[in-house]
């Protein structure tokens, strides 16, 4: 008697880029699905574009988008420069984190904060002050295996799972 076990699809890891102006119809979905996700409704219906576009324009932020093969753009992520907590140094703020439900199996998150993670240690950034929803314990050890020093007032996470 053999038995079977049932096939565990594995799909692709998920590919990084930073979002340009090519892409803001792209990140202005996902930022209005991340509003509505947390029943923020802006007034004007292309805000979510134009806020983008801003910070695209503007320079002063990071915005990473997430692609799965046969998935598309499924994630987001958006950085800020602020000051560090630990040191007044310069630090980062990462205030939106978003993957799409047909995303999140894939492990977009952890890709985006990783990412994020990775990005700030070349910057040479003292610390990330994560401000979004995702999962704390994950969080925590990505941040520490990244050689970040965390800060009791540094990780501030709300758990999706």
């Amino acid at each position: 008697m053999s038995s079977q076990q049932p096939e565990r699809s594995q799909s692709a890891p998920a590919t990084v880029r930073v979002a340009g102006e090519a892409d803001l119809d792209t990140a202005a979905g996902l930022f209005a699905a991340y509003l509505d996700f947390y029943e923020v409704t802006p007034q004007d219906p292309g805000r979510p574009r134009a806020f983008l576009a801003e910070r695209i324009e503007a320079d002063d932020s990071l915005i990473l988008l997430a692609s799965v093969p046969d998935m598309g753009t499924v994630g987001f992520a958006q950085v800020y420069p602020v000051l560090s907590s630990l040191d007044l140094g310069p630090g980062w703020l990462l205030s939106d984190l978003y993957v799409d439900p047909a995303g999140r199996r894939a492990g977009v998150g952890r890709t985006l904060l990783r990412e994020v993670l990775r990005r700030a240690r070349e910057a040479g950034v003292s610390g990330v002050q994560l401000d979004t929803a995702y999962d704390n314990h994950a969080a925590q050890q990505l941040y520490e295996a990244e050689g970040f020093v965390r800060d009791p007032f540094h990780i501030y996470l709300h758990d999706l799972s």
